[in-house]
């Protein structure tokens, strides 16, 4: 670790091997429990959850301990960090950001714990604003200023086949989901102040893909981007909407095409397509 500052994620940031390595980065799993067996988030296949959720298989997910953070801190510390910024989802969506707080009180080197209020590369790219930022020597507070910097710009949106998952986990009402089953449509939904929010509703996924990539293109704007797109066990359609964005956003600094992680999956559900956006 030649960096004076590391950085600190968790896994619903859904970061690759290769970005994790190539950067002064660690990143702490979550755990997602299904019929019983609990692994670590990434420890099993979001293809797996998927087949679960279909099965009526119960499925849970649960936190990082406080000591896991701790532990991940100390570490850090004793492969030459002088400082750490941890960065993670959302606090309203998960106690995560919560146990890194806990954790950092432990820890032997100043942590500063940011809350990305987003998830998947709504959380990534943030992270790794902060990581590039940490290799080229920036200091503990321009790296936390790095990630907030890209946070201030990014939204995202995304579309489910049915909001009975999310339901299930807490992160929408029961009302919310009922209204959305009894009119039998696609709900869109977006991240608004770190909750999920219900955004509009349209009749056909085709017509949601549809929608999705206008949104995409009117949050874009005329100026570099970086775009995700995120889906779960809907890889054909997860293709025509980056496709789709290729085409409409040729200024777009390349779209991360990548399936979401086995805890994100077991509150979306099978079909789920998303798409992040994040304007230079």
């Amino acid at each position: 670790m030649s960096a004076r500052v590391h950085v600190v994620t968790d896994s619903t940031a859904g970061l690759s091997a290769h970005e994790v390595l190539r950067h002064p980065l660690t990143v702490v799993p979550l755990q997602v429990v299904i019929g019983g067996t609990s692994y670590d988030d990434g420890g099993t296949s979001a293809d797996a959850v998927a087949e679960a959720l279909k099965t009526f298989t119960p499925v849970s997910t649960s936190r990082p301990s406080p000591q896991s953070f701790a532990d991940t801190y100390a570490a850090c510390a004793r492969a030459g960090a002088e400082s750490i910024v941890s960065i993670h989802l959302s606090g309203d969506m998960s106690g995560t950001f919560e146990a890194a707080m806990i954790g950092a009180k432990e820890s032997p080197i100043p942590v500063r714990v940011v809350d990305s209020r987003s998830l998947g590369m709504g959380l990534g790219f943030p992270v790794l604003a902060a990581a590039e930022a940490a290799a080229s020597g920036a200091s503990q507070q321009e790296v936390e200023a790095a990630a907030r910097a890209r946070m201030s710009s990014i939204s995202s949106y995304f579309y489910v086949d049915t909001l009975e998952y999310l339901r299930r986990g807490g992160r929408i009402g029961a009302a919310q989901a009922l209204l959305g089953t009894a009119l039998a449509v696609k709900p869109l939904l977006t991240i608004s102040g770190g909750r999920i929010v219900p955004l509009e509703k349209v009749r056909t996924s085709s017509r949601a893909i549809a929608r999705l990539a206008d949104i995409a293109v009117q949050r874009a704007g005329d100026g570099p981007v970086q775009l995700a797109v995120h889906h779960l066990a809907n890889l054909d359609k997860a293709h025509t909407l980056a496709d789709g964005l290729a085409a409409r956003l040729p200024q777009a600094e390349g779209i991360v095409l990548r399936e979401v992680g086995a805890v994100i999956g077991a509150h979306v559900g099978p079909g789920m397509l998303a798409v992040v956006i994040a304007p230079r």
